[in-house]
């Protein structure tokens, strides 16, 4: 008799938890911003507790379920017409990469590190930093990542040298000739590959590569960079081309 007693029960509470979710929208179910997370293991925990104890009565779980939901649509209902609150709940989007440059500080403040950003980028199919021309952080986690445009001569000169001069005084995308770069049998797994990360050399990769630190040092001084502490991110691409963002050079409290 429990065992069809607990039956049902999981069947009211499937149906209900089911309802709850579509009356919330599908503004939650597409994205789960903190406060949609928040209120939807909420109403988990609560279905929970209600199945575990069969003590207990199913409306001891559907009301504060039920509940819940008036909190999520009121809320929801707040945001649609101040976006003053719609940034208090939702936060708000920011810029990883701006025209080519890293954005370190907005890096460290949402706790997004490098690995994240390559891993995104590659979902994305970029292969280089330089090639982005904002790549923005969205309230849901996911990155969004707008293109440079190449126009029909800057394609052409790419093709023949192999690379392009990147824009700024701090990031350089530089032909270095993939045949004296990369090695015939290297596996191409992490595109870019990353050589300097967070100031500190990737040993590993200059290995698989061939290459020393002693050449990493030369590369970099052509560049005008003195010392590897003053590079954020170094990468090269499989065509050979380097890119290289340096230090956010303010002061940190």
């Amino acid at each position: 008799m429990e065992f069809w007693g607990l039956l049902i029960r999981t069947v009211i509470i499937y149906f209900v938890v089911f309802l709850i979710m579509r009356f919330m929208g599908k503004r939650e179910i597409g994205k789960l911003s903190v406060f949609d997370l928040v209120i939807s293991v909420m109403i988990a925990e609560i279905a929970v507790i209600v199945l575990e104890d069969m003590e207990r009565s199913m409306w001891e779980g559907i009301l504060p379920m039920a509940f819940l939901l008036l909190i999520q649509l009121g809320i929801a209902f707040m945001t649609m017409k101040s976006r003053r609150i719609r940034l208090l709940f939702d936060g708000k989007p920011s810029v990883i990469i701006d025209n080519g440059k890293l954005n370190s500080d907005v890096m460290r403040k949402q706790r997004y590190n490098l690995d994240d950003l390559m891993l995104q980028l590659r979902e994305n199919k970029i292969n280089t930093v330089s090639d982005v021309e904002f790549a923005i952080l969205e309230t849901s986690g996911k990155l969004s990542v707008i293109q440079k445009e190449k126009s029909g001569a800057s394609n052409e000169m790419d093709s023949e040298s192999g690379g392009s001069e990147a824009f700024g005084t701090e990031q350089k995308l530089k032909p270095y000739g993939k045949s004296n770069i990369i090695p015939p049998k290297y596996r191409f797994e992490i595109l870019p590959i990353p050589l300097i990360m967070d100031g500190k050399v990737q040993d590993e990769n200059l290995e698989k590569l061939e290459k020393t630190r002693f050449w990493l040092k030369n590369v970099l001084q052509e560049e005008g960079v003195k010392d590897f502490k003053d590079v954020f991110f170094c990468t090269i691409d499989h065509k050979g081309r380097l890119f290289v963002d340096l230090q956010n050079k303010k002061p940190r409290f």
